[in-house]
């Protein structure tokens, strides 16, 4: 199975970055249709049909994990380049 692993380091505050991150799972509950959810104060985990991970914050960095299904895999390249331009927007 395909994977997804991106680690984008921030100077945010935990405040800072969770909202950050908030924002980019509405984003992707909008544009991929996932489901999410705060697993912790600093892990908000995603999935649907085909696609499943987390959005881990640590005190310097975040870090996106994904695990893409069969159906998914050619659009790898397309999800993960959207994750990163995200990231960049909005931790650079």
């Amino acid at each position: 199975m395909p994977s997804i692993d991106i680690h984008r380091p921030h100077r945010l505050s935990a405040t800072e970055a969770h909202a950050v991150i908030e924002h980019v799972a509405a984003r992707m509950r909008e544009k991929f249709q996932v489901t999410t959810q705060w697993q912790s104060d600093s892990t908000l985990v995603f999935q649907r049909s085909g696609i499943s991970g987390k959005i881990a914050i640590a005190a310097d960095e975040i870090h996106v994990s994904a695990e893409l299904g069969m159906l998914l895999s050619p659009l790898k390249g397309m999800i993960e380049q959207e994750i990163r331009r995200k990231l960049d927007e909005h931790f650079s």
